[in-house]
């Protein structure tokens, strides 16, 4: 019993303090998406801290952390810009209202039909543009890039916060690595004077308590038709990254998220956010990894970091903006060589050519885009070469019964991108006066293949001929105009099976 309480205050103490660790690298990420969106840094540090919260409590896949992100921000701006933040609010609510409308029409297991060289692709892309990220950090208050003293202190700085966080947890892991080097170089800028960026050169982090706030917009069709756009691609664009993030947690920790409840707990968490003054946000992959290898596993440390970004903005804003930029630089540049998949050089001339051009393609538009924009181009991407490959699979067993009719026996399934291959399969002038196509080892798929079928009979008409189709399933014979008759149906060997067909509708 002993044993037990002390396994779980260990696990509380390390979701507790690596919940501070990833609160404190929170800060500078969260001002700078608010001030890419366009809104002040509170906007953006409140969205991380209810996001943060409500997804651990109620929906989040243990050990991800969510808030405030980049991907979403680039969206915002543009309505900001042309709107103002109260329209900002209130498509934040109808982003909520839709993601939860996702969770509960189950729509979070679609997440498994993501290959893995997409997946593969995100990661890497995703790696790159927190590293691309990280480099605005080494430019002055004036916007030049640094150089001379001000860069070699920066860069030793960072250099040191990742040898922390490279060898500190060989030695022990009473604590994470992440907080150590915060508190360790803090201490060497503070107690050496060392001139270099702060948190509070960047933005100042003090306020208040969040407070509720009904947006403040005309409650009408015109409004409507103004944030709804907004809200479906923020609503997509939230729900991929936090899915995504979830597939990758599962293969690190060895676990299974459920996709729809992290749906629900997503658009439960913007809801609130949007009547609480934050810019919305979605699960955070450098984040969570930065959580995950600090040991927070549990929910309590999404929790915990939230409550402590909190206690930041309403106490703590004078230590946290003496914090140096260079720690938290140092343990993200940690985070993208540990999120990054390095196997992947390896892998280039291991696996077929088609899935690393999609990795490559993935991360690449990634970087050029967005991370939902480079998701959807990878799947449509893997589809169309994997309906290429398939087509190529279609070949029949030409045969002359004793009957002298010809034969065709097809192999290989018939839908849009194999039609061609399959007309080029039949020589219908010099055919005999009957032939048998016969589908028993095929399977008609889609529409194209019906119309397709269809043409033949047609042909064969024309030539005089006769052709008999076998082996379709009653479903074909239906949709099929010209062959009328032609179709020989046999209940008890004929397939039974649907054909994806608008006519059906």
């Amino acid at each position: 019993m002993f044993q037990l309480y002390y396994d779980h205050a260990a696990k509380a103490k390390d979701d507790i303090l690596s919940g501070l660790t990833v609160a404190l690298a929170l800060v500078p990420e969260a001002v700078a998406f608010a001030f890419v969106a366009g809104v002040h840094p509170l906007v953006g540090l409140y969205a991380a801290f209810m996001v943060g919260l409500i997804t651990s409590l109620i929906g989040g896949r243990p050990g991800m952390i969510s808030g405030a992100t980049g991907a979403l921000a680039v969206v915002m701006v543009a309505l900001v810009a042309q709107h103002g933040i109260e329209y900002l609010f209130a498509t934040v609510v109808l982003m909520g209202l839709i993601q939860v409308g996702a969770g509960l029409l189950k729509l979070g297991k679609f997440i498994r039909m993501v290959p893995y060289p997409v997946l593969l692709g995100f990661v890497n892309g995703l790696a790159i543009v927190i590293f691309l990220a990280q480099l605005k950090q080494f430019q002055s208050t004036d916007g030049s890039w640094m150089s001379g003293t001000p860069l070699y202190i920066m860069g030793g700085l960072i250099l040191l916060t990742m040898l922390i966080m490279h060898f500190l947890p060989k030695l022990t892991r009473a604590i994470p690595s992440g907080l150590a080097a915060i508190i360790v170089i803090s201490m060497i800028v503070i107690f050496m004077g060392l001139d270099t960026k702060s948190v509070g050169d960047i933005a100042s982090i003090g306020g208040g308590f969040p407070p509720f706030h009904i947006p403040e917009i005309p409650f009408n069709l015109e409004t409507l038709q103004v944030i709804l756009p907004y809200a479906f691609i923020l609503a997509a664009i939230g729900l991929i990254e936090s899915l995504l993030t979830m597939s990758v947690i599962d293969e690190m920790t060895d676990t299974r998220g459920k996709g729809n409840r992290v749906c629900i707990g997503q658009g439960s968490a913007n809801i609130v956010t949007g009547f609480f003054g934050g810019m919305g946000g979605c699960a955070m992959i450098g984040q969570s990894m930065i959580n995950i290898s600090s040991g927070g596993l549990r929910n309590l440390s999404g929790i915990a970091a939230a409550l402590f970004l909190l206690s930041f903005i309403l106490f703590g804003s004078p230590l946290i903006e003496m914090i140096p930029v260079a720690a938290l630089v140092g343990i993200m540049f940690m985070v993208v060589i540990g999120t990054f998949e390095w196997g992947t050089f390896n892998m280039l001339n291991k696996v077929p050519r088609e899935d690393s051009f999609i990795t490559i393609l993935v991360a690449g538009v990634t970087v050029a885009t967005e991370l939902a924009t480079a998701v959807i181009v990878g799947v449509i991407a893997t589809a169309l070469i994997f309906a290429w490959k398939q087509a190529r699979h279609v070949y029949a067993d030409v045969k002359i019964d004793e009957h002298g009719s010809k034969i065709y026996v097809i192999h290989g399934p018939l839908f849009f991108a194999s039609i061609h291959r399959f007309n080029e399969l039949f020589d219908i002038k010099n055919d005999p006066e009957d032939v048998i196509v016969d589908f028993a080892h095929s399977r008609v798929a889609d529409h194209s293949a019906i119309e397709t079928i269809d043409n033949l009979a047609e042909k064969y008409m024309k030539e005089g001929k006769t052709l008999h189709l076998r082996h379709l399933s009653i479903e074909c014979k239906a949709l099929l105009e010209n062959a009328g008759d032609l179709v020989e149906i046999n209940i008890k060997e004929d397939p039974h099976y649907h054909v994806a067909d608008d006519k059906l509708a």
